[in-house]
């Protein structure tokens, strides 16, 4: 039988680009994950092997030196790499937001200066919505830009800011009033900045905080932080795409094609905890035979990959839908939401198949269980999810009165 979640129609290029991701993922990331994962230590050399395959640059125009590839491609390259460990998937995620945001949003000089660099993995990308008190209203921003002279001059607290320690450029979400008359709604006030800073924790620059790591139940590894602008002053050439006022529809931009990178991590946590369950059943022995005889353990695996079927193509289509131009936001709410809920259900089911051994630091299963939530909340919660797909299928099927 051929694995799970195979995809369909993909080219020469692609199939080879999967098969270098995916033998990669079995040689450097799955011997070493959990050791690396119950440290929290950032993954250097996985990723500088990353950089050799040129995955930094994976969608980044051939031009600019990327390889030019599509969202499936790359969706799909993430859910092998998150089969392997979801954290390495994360540092990649974040990456490739700025640099897509930048591609189709920045100036022409802004893509000279920053695209070539981010394809050879020398500038490292993260991007910044979230504050301390706002959660998923991000309307309700309060960190600020205001203009002097040629310069802005940025306050306010960022929060969950994924690669904030490793990362060298930042695209930072603020208010900015400028230009915008009182009344203005917020969303429409809100002005994208890029930040350059030095990798490293404590001040990356003058005026510009990164605290330190924010300690995490799972997804470790990675370094999640805080950003603090005290004064912060950047070039007023560095608002990203030369206007301001234009953050917010930027950052949903970045945000829609980072819900189907989310639901491609999910296809692969799922992926990753179906062959734990399924080997494990086939090796412990109950009643004097496998587990995987019994008929309960083969209607929980039968459930697993389903699910994990489902959760692909419906990722699959979203990737698709999004490279052909179209409007993607129904289809990546829906790709999002079902995989990171299956994810959890697949991974959990996994985790009772192993019992006892699934609580255990030592067998794998128990990385995966701490893990699946943050794909529950990650680029938007399910809630936020239902409420765009119940949005745009009121659309589609108005009422003809």
């Amino acid at each position: 039988m051929a694995r799970l979640a195979q995809t369909a129609g993909l080219n020469d290029v692609q199939q080879e680009i999967l098969s270098t991701v995916r033998n990669f993922v079995d040689k450097e990331i799955i011997p070493v994950a959990t050791q690396l994962e119950h440290r929290d230590e950032y993954p250097a050399e996985i990723v500088e092997g990353l950089k050799e395959l040129g995955l930094f640059g994976l969608m980044i125009p051939e031009e600019y030196g990327g390889l030019g590839e599509s969202l499936l491609t790359y969706a799909l390259c993430v859910e092998e790499i998150a089969r392997g460990w979801m954290s390495v998937s994360g540092i990649i995620n974040t990456h490739f937001i700025v640099a897509y945001m930048l591609k189709q949003h920045g100036t022409q000089e802004q893509k000279d200066t920053f695209l070539p660099r981010m394809a050879l993995g020398e500038v490292r990308g993260a991007f910044s919505m979230s504050e301390p008190a706002l959660g998923s209203d991000v309307a309700a921003i309060s960190s600020k830009g205001v203009r002097e002279g040629d310069e802005y001059v940025l306050n306010g607290q960022k929060m969950w800011l994924t690669n904030g320690g490793t990362s060298t450029l930042v695209a930072v979400l603020c208010r900015s009033d400028e230009g915008h008359p009182e009344g203005t709604p917020p969303h429409k006030s809100m002005t994208t900045f890029l930040v350059e800073k030095e990798p490293g924790f404590g001040e990356v620059r003058p005026g510009l905080t990164i605290p330190g790591k924010i300690d995490k139940m799972g997804y470790k590894g990675v370094d999640t932080t805080e950003l603090i602008m005290e004064g912060l002053r950047i070039p007023a050439n560095r608002v990203l795409g030369g206007t301001t006022g234009r953050g917010f529809y930027q950052m949903m931009d970045g945000v829609e094609v980072g819900r189907v990178n989310v639901a491609a991590r999910g296809c692969g946590v799922a992926q990753r905890a179906f062959e734990l369950g399924v080997s494990y059943a086939q090796q412990r022995h109950t009643f004097g035979k496998p587990i995987a005889q019994h008929q309960a353990i083969q209607f929980k695996l039968a459930e697993m990959a389903t699910k994990v079927e489902a959760a692909h193509a419906m990722m699959v289509n979203a990737a698709r839908k999004k490279d052909s131009g179209e409007r993607n936001d129904l289809e990546a709410g829906m790709a999002k939401y079902l995989a990171s809920e299956y994810c959890k259900e697949v991974v959990e089911d996994a985790f009772r198949i192993h019992g006892g051994y699934g609580f255990s630091k030592e067998y794998e299963i128990e990385r995966l269980y701490r893990e699946a939530p943050m794909l529950l909340i990650g680029e938007g919660t399910a809630e936020i999810q239902k409420m765009i797909i119940g949005r745009r299928l009121l659309e589609e099927y108005r009422f003809q009165g």
